[in-house]
Formats: C-alpha cells, structure tokens, sequence
C-alpha cells in the first residue's frame, strides 16, 4: 500500500490518545532523566555520560550503544517538555495508523540513522567537532514529522501554537531551518541530527518493504531456545513412556 493512500483529515485542534508505543517512549525517557537528575544532584552522573552520542567514542573505542542510547539522553526541563511534547502530538497518530511495532522501528531507524549522520557529518564537515557530545530524541522526531508530512501533507497545525499551516509547509520550514544551522559551529543545537532523521524518514517511507527491527535476533533466539526446550522434553517423555508404549495405527 502507497503511503499516499492512507490519509486523515484532522482540525487544528485534534488531540491524539496515548498508543503503546508512545507511551512507553514517554515514560522510559522521563525515568532516565529524572534519573540523570538526581544522579547529578549528588554528583553520580558520570556513567551516564557515557550513553550520550560522541563521534570520536564511537570511531575510536567502538561506543557503538551511544547511537541508540542519546535518544534518551535530555539537557533541561525545557528540552525533555518540547521533544515529549512533538512525540506525542505527532507521533501518536502516527502509530495508530501504522501500529505499534512498525512505529517503533521507525522511530529508532530515525533516531538511530540521525546518529548515524551525526558521527559522519561530524568527521567530514571542516566545522564539525567529533569532541562534541549529542543528546536528546529531536533525531527520532524530525523522521516523525517527516512522516507525518508525507502521510498527511494537507493536514493543519498551529506552528507556535500561534499560525495554522499545512503540516508540509511546517516540515519544510522546519527542514530549512536545520539546513542553514548545520552550517554554524558551537551552536548549542544538533542540526545534523535534525537533518538525519528527516532524511532516514524519508527514505523509510520511500522504502515499503525496509525491515529494520532491533529486537529480531533476541526474538528469534529465545524462539529457538523455546522449540529446544520443548523438544527435549518431548524426548525425556518418550523414553519415560519406553518402546511400545503407544497407539498401534493401521
């Protein structure tokens, strides 16, 4: 099915619910940063330092976990409400219309592949400073709104909570925003991450048959381990039973 052939008209004003997935993103990154908040209150943050993104730990030392972990990683009040807040309003709709586990691999395949962006972009560019550590879910979000914007262009959204605007003009405003400020060193902001998850957004949706699933190989594995245990159960119950022991078929 065409991303094209699912729409939904919405007023200005439409309120999503609380699915799953999102729920439990919403909770897994307030527990980790009021966890990184009172660890820093007493000074025993340091562990946490090594689950945000730098792209000089990445390549030298192989911290591969930190493109996953960043995600959860907030700098203030501010940052966490503002992310929290552009999940919900965007990303709920978008998971009841996908479902909650197609939403969730695209949500880390964003937030994962804006990492991604993030190393490289940080090694190529004459700007870029590897040293530089990134935090937070905007990586993940953009690919959200990104979504949001393919699946439903015409659909209208306070920009500011002030301006109705087609979701695809805010996409586009926003996209140009974080264009011209990957061009800026030190500015406090991640555009690279931005640009990365509208771009691993994209490319999901312009790729219906993408599989990316984080938690196949464990699945499978217990999966294996479940039909093993089975079988030599089944086995003990045989020689349990002895030779004979069962129906005569004809």
């Amino acid at each position: 099915m065409s991303f094209r052939s699912r729409t939904r008209s919405t007023g200005v004003f439409y309120v999503p619910g609380f699915p799953k997935g999102v729920k439990w993103l919403l909770i897994s990154n307030v527990a980790v940063f009021l966890i990184g908040f009172f660890a820093q209150l007493v000074q025993l943050d340091g562990p946490l330092q090594f689950l945000a993104l730098t792209p000089a730990f990445v390549v030298k030392y192989f911290f591969v976990w930190q493109l996953a972990t960043y995600l959860f990683l907030h700098a203030g009040f501010g940052h966490i409400i503002w992310n929290m807040l552009a999940l919900w309003m965007f990303g709920a709709d978008l998971e009841q219309t996908w479902g909650t586990r197609r939403f969730l691999q695209f949500y880390f395949f964003c937030g994962i592949g804006a990492g991604i962006c993030v190393v490289v972009l940080n090694y190529l560019l004459p700007w870029g400073n590897p040293a530089v550590r990134t935090i937070g879910s905007s990586g993940a979000i953009f690919g959200i709104l990104m979504a949001c914007a393919m699946l439903f262009p015409d659909r209208p959204i306070l920009f500011g909570f002030i301006f109705p605007m087609q979701m695809k003009w805010f996409v586009l405003i926003i996209g140009a925003i974080a264009f011209l400020s990957s061009f800026q060193a030190n500015s406090g902001v991640s555009a690279f991450a931005h640009l990365g998850g509208l771009l691993f957004g994209y490319f999901f949706l312009k790729t219906p048959n993408l599989q990316f699933d984080l938690a196949g190989p464990i699945r499978r594995q217990y999966r294996d381990y479940k039909l093993r245990r089975a079988r030599k159960k089944f086995q003990v119950y045989l020689r349990k039973q002895g030779p004979g022991s069962g129906p005569t078929i004809h």
